[in-house]
Order: C-alpha cells, then structure tokens, then sequence
C-alpha cells in the first residue's frame, strides 16, 4: 500500500517549508528514514526522511516550491504498485488559488518567485499580462521559466476561463508594464475586480515615486532567511503589547571574576567571556522569577519548568536562536561549551530541529557593536527577551565619591498582555543584583 510523505511540523511556529532540493528522483528505491529532500524552516535547513521503505512513485513538487504543513510532498509505493497521483487540488501549493477562482481574481500568489529561475523577458510578459510568475511551470535548464513557458500558460488560461483576459483594462495593463508593476499585487475596483487605469495610479502613488535606474546600486529582495525574520518580526509586532525596560548594571565584580577564570579555564579549552557570567546570571534570575520563563498560548500564560534559554546568533544572511535546554541544570563550564558548539554549528548550518526550537526566554547581545541600550523584538510564543549591550567605562557614584566602573546597559522586552511592570521590573532588579555581586 502506498504511504504518503507529508511535511510535518518541526516545531510550534511552523507553518510552511521551501522545497530546497530533492535527494531522491522519481523510480528510485529507498529505506525508511532515507532523506527525501532537504527543506528550509523559519529555524534551519533540515531533510525530510521516508516514512517507510519503497519505490519513489511520485514527486509533487519542484525544488523552490513553498508548502503546508501537513501537505503531501511525495508518494512512496510498494515495488510493483503503480498508485495514481494524488489529485492537483490535494497536492496544490499553499498559495496557488483554486481553478474556481481564477475568473474572479486576479492571478497571484504569495509564494516568493525569486527563488525560481526566470528569463527577464519571461518574467517582463508575465507582469503585462497580471500573470503570477509563481504559477507557471518552467521546462528550461533547471527548471529555469522562459517566455514560451508563460505564452503556453497564458493560452491555457484563455482555454478554460477566457474571461481572464479581461480584467485588465488595456491602457491598465499598458500603464503597469510601463512602471514594471506585476498586476497581481493590485486589487480591481471594477465590476468583476476588473483592474482599472485609477487601480494602477492609486498603486503608484501608494508606491511612491519611481527611482531611476541609474540611481540605484543594488536591488536586495527579501528572501529566505531574511525573509523568514521579516515575517516573524511583524508576527511579534502585531500580536504583542511590547514595552521596554532599561536599567544600567555595574559589572565590575563580575569582569574580576572572568579574569580569574582565564588560568583555571585553559585546562578546558575555554576562554571566559562577559556573555557566559551574564547567562549564568539570567538563568538562575529566571528561576527566583518563573513568571518571566513563559510562553503565551491564547489566553493561557504557560510557565516552563525548565529554563531553556535561547541565544541569539547573529549569522550572514539574518539570526538564529540556538537553543540551551534545561539551562538551569548547567554550571558556568557548561554554558560556556554548549554555547560554543552551538554557535560553530549555527555557522556551518548543522543545528537540529532540537537545538532552535522549545526556547522559553531569549538573550540576545549587541555588545560587539559598541551598542548601549536597544528595543529587541520578543521571540514570540516567549513573552520577553533580554537585550545586552557593551560594557563601557563611566564615573559612576559610590559610597559618596565618583569613580569609574564597567558599566553595562540591560534592555528587557516584555509583552504587557502577559505580565506587568512590576514582576518585570523585579526580574530585572534580580539580575542586576545578581552582576554586581557575583560572589554572593
């Protein structure tokens, strides 16, 4: 009996992944737990395993194709068994509209189009024409989509819904192609959604004026990571009540305790740094505040057992956020070496689905940056994050005299909906009696 392949949810905020490349071709055999194809999360790149042992029946989707959690990518079926393919209406991307729609809406999608290969002619027709570059199959190179590819989907459109031609005003479709705006990012006010001469101003204006090309360095599109941390960014602007807490910490004792580190620390490979005595420091403040380490579900304020402490790491093309699971059950040594493998793995792109999900508060350091005091955004389902400036020398008042300390800048960012200022402002309290007097 065939088995279906589904992608499956690694980890809560999941709710898509990018098809990267398949590992496997259709009439291959492979074993159960055999990597199918390698997909690319909101976390990390991961690959997608058999099910069961089989023959390769089918593959639903191209590499670059962006999928539900939950959708059947590929069908593994017994030797001998020719199961059909799955029905295009089960098997279709998250994104593409239903057939039944295509007559009242404009052609598009929200499945990124820059992670394809595409002609420019190509992709300069299908703007003129409203079509969504997304939806056309390329049979160039690599799957690459030249001009043939969307006349051919343009003619098929016409031959099953050929009113589609029609939404467009002329000296619409004229005035988009002028100013190189893709149709489908319009919204028709005419009747049947018709896109009219004033849809394509109004879109103009909205847009602000165009830039001429010879003014113009680069053009970067937002995808894949940064893409990925553009959508969770306004995720955690839209769904919560941040407010920001400052306070400044003397960390002058601490700094001598990292000092005296540095000649027991080498037997362990170790270097000390600021960063792991103010994790330390975070951890066990967590633990006297247990409001703090909680994550929002709903109307429910779920407070986490163990301290599993994110920490941010900042990579070429955007951040991750490795994860140290059951902090409070490590000592100083402890976080300093996980803290390092994780940080070599998140570089070379090794980190599991383990080590960046199930965080419940989240560090994260600008300090390296000659950064004093900044706004992070919350690591939602979390319900704050901590951020860490540089440590600076400034006068600073004691015991009625004026003398320079090593003074660091704490930011604590929390969602007003789950907490108040009040056990925010104790947690920070802690952590900052916790840095100044490390002996204790």
């Amino acid at each position: 009996m065939a088995t279906d392949v589904n992608l499956p949810q690694w980890g809560m905020n999941m709710e898509s992944g990018l098809l990267v490349k398949w590992l496997v071709k259709e009439g291959d055999e492979v074993e159960v737990g055999q990597a199918l194809v390698e997909v690319e999360t909101s976390k990390i790149n991961s690959e997608l395993e058999s099910p069961d042992s089989g023959v390769v029946a089918h593959i639903l989707f191209s590499e670059g194709t962006t999928v539900d959690v939950g959708q059947t990518v590929a069908v593994i079926a017994e030797p001998g068994e020719n199961p059909p393919r799955p029905s295009e209406q089960s098997s279709k991307p998250k994104d593409e509209l239903p057939a039944a729609n295509r007559s009242t809406a404009p052609v598009r999608a929200k499945t990124s189009s820059t992670n394809r290969q595409v002609t420019p002619v190509a992709r300069r027709l299908a703007g003129s024409e409203g079509i969504d570059i997304g939806l056309v199959q390329g049979t160039g190179p690599n799957g690459r989509v030249t001009e043939q590819d969307v006349r051919n989907f343009i003619e098929q459109l016409k031959s099953t819904s050929p009113e589609i031609t029609t939404q467009v005003v002329p000296k619409a479709r004229k005035l988009a192609s002028d100013h190189q705006i893709d149709l489908g990012d319009i919204e028709g006010t005419g009747p049947s959604g018709r896109i009219t001469v004033v849809d394509v101003e109004r879109h103009i204006a909205k847009s602000g004026p165009q830039i001429p090309l010879e003014d113009i360095l680069e053009s970067i599109p937002i995808v894949g990571m940064r893409k990925i941390i553009s959508e969770r960014m306004s995720l955690s602007s839209s769904e919560t009540a941040p407010v920001t807490l400052t306070t400044e910490v003397d960390m002058t004792e601490t700094i001598k305790v990292k000092e005296s580190l540095v000649s027991k620390w080498r037997k362990e490979k170790l270097r000390p740094l600021d960063l792991y005595l103010t994790l330390k420091a975070v951890v066990d403040s967590l633990r006297e505040h247990s409001i703090i380490n909680a994550t929002l579900n709903g109307n429910d304020i779920i407070v986490m057992k163990h301290v599993n402490l994110g920490v941010a790491v900042a990579l070429p093309d955007g951040l991750i956020v490795p994860v140290l699971r059951e902090a409070e059950n490590m000592d100083l040594v402890d976080i300093a070496r996980n803290i390092g493998d994780l940080t070599r793995k998140a570089r070379d792109n090794k980190l599991s689905i383990d080590e960046v999900t199930g965080s419940t508060f989240t560090v994260t350091s600008l300090a390296a940056y000659d950064i004093d005091g900044f706004t992070p955004i919350i690591n939602v389902p979390e319900i704050a994050i901590l951020g860490v400036g540089r440590i600076i020398q400034k006068p600073w008042g004691i015991d009625g005299e004026v003398v320079l300390r090593h003074i660091m800048t704490l930011s604590l960012t929390f969602d007003h909906r789950a907490i108040d200022g009040v056990p925010a402002g104790d947690f920070l309290k802690t952590l900052k009696l916790r840095l100044e007097n490390p002996s204790n």
